[in-house]
This record gives C-alpha cells, structure tokens and sequence, in this order.
C-alpha cells in the first residue's frame, strides 16, 4: 500500500504511532534537551476526521484546551492571555511573554495582517471558483523563523492542503515534526476543526483528513505514561465508543466571536452560567456544548470546587462527559455524588 495507513479515529492512529515510536524507534536524537525515540517520515488517513478525540483513561485528554485552542486558530490569534490560561506550559515558548511566535498557527492562517484577506479566505476565494484546484495549500512554517538561533517557537506546522474533491473537502496536514505523546492529539484535533470549518464555508461534505511527520518522536520524559497508555489499550475488553457530532452548516467567522466573547466572560470570571442560562444562549447546541466546558473549567479554577454542578456535567455529551470525569477530580466527584 502506497497510501497512508487508515483509521476511522485519531486513538487507533495515536495508538500504533506509540507503539512504533517506542518499540521500534529508527534514531535516538537530543534536540534542545529533549532526549527522545524517532521515527522519521510517517502518515496516517482518518476516514472520519470528526472522530478527533482519543477516549484512554490513562491519557486524560482536556477537551477543554482542545476546543480552546482550536477557537484561538480559527479566530487568528496569538496572545498568551487566553491560551497561556488552559495551557500555563505554553508561556516558555513565548519570547516576550506577551504573544506566541510560530506555534500560533491561526495568526499565519486567519489574519489578514494588513492584507484585505487572510490566508484561509484567499484560499476559500481560490476553491470557490476552482473546485479541481492543487493551489489550494496555506503555509505556515517560514525559513525566517531559522534566523534567530535562540527562537524558542518555531512552527511545526509546515502547512495544510485543502483539496476540494467529488464534493468533499479533503485535507492533508504536513508536520516538519510531532510530540507523538503531546502535540499529535492536540494538532490533529485543531487541524480536523480548521478542515471541517472550511468544508461549510465551501459548501462541501467532510472529507478525509491525512496527517504527514517528518520527525515522529516520544520524548524520554514521557515515557512512563506512555507505557501506561498502551498497557491500558492492550488490557482493556473494549475500547470506549461515542461519536462526535457535526459542526453546524450555520457556522462562521461571527459564530466563533459570540462563542469566544462567552469563553473570555467566563475566564476571566466576569459571568457564571448555570444550565439552563447557557441553553438559552442564541447559540447550536454544538456550540453550547463548548461553553459548558468553559464554565465548568470556570468552576474548577475560579471557584476551586470540590466537585462542579452535576447537573452541568450530566448536560454533556457523553463523550466529552467520559473525558471530564477522567481528567478533572471535580468531575469525577460530581459524577459520583449525583449516582447516589
């Protein structure tokens, strides 16, 4: 087979990347420090590029950083404010401590930045009128970020290929280099938000997603969980099954904005929302959905609660429900206290 391997999910792609990485590791490298196994030069073909999230008890994916940092791409920012408050670890890559450099991918995509069009819109122009087009390629990493030795973001992303085909919108994404333990499930659950925006703004179906590495690699000091990741894959009777739903066709550029104007009240603690006060928001229940994790993200860092409101929880979708109960001991707690 000449193409990439194919999943239906990022957790079975996610899955044998680690044990590939791991067990059969091509080069030992030390970049920066970071003692890492590597494989050079992998893809993978998720059919279902909304089947985004990984469900492992023992990786405690945070639906709440992923749903924040695809927001902040979709809506061309770089600024620690946001990001730098469901990710405090992002701050070290930021050279004034004010912005992110390369590792802010929604600015290079989505800001016009004097130009009367961002990046993604000229594209969009590109496909709308040619929908057999191979222009369709928004790059991200620039050699200029090389210039200075001691930068410490440079872009991972090399760039990503809209490519409109039979009515779908397909999208292959070309990394110069992945965390296959950290990075891989946040970028692929930014970049499938980003094709799967772009497929509505054409008017198109989701197509399939192809993710493409140059440097593959599980970093030292990660191994630990990583071993407890794939243990937890190979014992378990059966995987944990939910389905993500569709974006809504409604969703554009004013869309994200309202959902980001809610998420900036609510991180900064300016509002609190109650259930039935997020339900009522002129918002697609998708949408809301996102802002009953600010809110319970609120709770947990504002509020410091011993356990968030059950029944704010219990209004999830049960996928995005599972993965709160195991990341967050709030969550775990009020799931408890309303079984019994």
């Amino acid at each position: 087979m000449l193409t990439a391997p194919i999943f239906e999910s990022v957790e079975g792609a996610y899955l044998d990347l680690l044990r590939l990485a791991t067990e059969q590791p091509e080069h030992r490298i030390d970049a920066r420090g970071n003692a890492a196994r590597e494989v050079i030069g992998v893809a993978f073909r998720l059919t279902d590029p909304r089947q985004r999230l990984p469900y492992l008890a023992e990786r405690k994916a945070n639906p709440v950083f992923q749903f924040a940092e695809a927001l902040w791409y979709l809506a061309g920012r770089r600024d620690l404010e946001m990001i730098g408050y469901y990710a405090p670890s992002m701050r070290a890559s930021s050279a004034d401590g004010v912005r992110l450099g390369g590792s802010a991918y929604g600015y290079t995509l989505f800001s016009p930045r004097g130009a009367s069009q961002s990046q993604f819109d000229q594209v969009v122009e590109l496909l709308l009128n040619e929908p057999d087009s191979k222009r369709g390629y928004l790059p991200v990493f620039a050699a200029k970020e090389l210039r200075d030795r001691d930068n410490p973001d440079v872009a991972c992303l090399a760039g990503l290929h809209l490519l409109p085909r039979d009515g779908r919108l397909h999208m292959v994404c070309h990394m110069r280099a992945n965390d296959l333990d950290c990075g891989l499930l946040s970028d692929v659950f930014s970049f499938t938000m980003i094709q799967e925006y772009a497929a509505i703004q054409l008017g198109l179906q989701l197509g399939t997603y192809t993710h493409t590495i140059g440097s593959a690699h599980v970093n030292d000091a990660n191994a630990e969980r990583v071993k407890r990741v794939l243990d937890e894959a190979d014992s378990r009777p059966a995987a944990p099954s939910f389905t993500f739903p569709a974006m809504p066709e409604s969703t554009e550029g004013a869309t994200i904005a309202q959902v980001l104007r809610h998420e900036a009240a609510l991180r900064t603690n300016e509002l609190r929302y109650s259930t039935a006060h997020i339900t009522s928001l002129d918002l697609a229940p998708y949408w809301q959905q996102v802002v009953m994790l600010f809110e319970l993200y609120r709770q947990i860092q504002h509020d410091q609660r011993a356990a968030v409101d059950p029944d704010l929880l219990a209004a999830l979708h049960p996928g995005l429900r599972w993965l709160m109960e195991r990341k967050w001991p709030a969550c775990a707690a009020a799931a408890v206290g309303r079984t019994r």
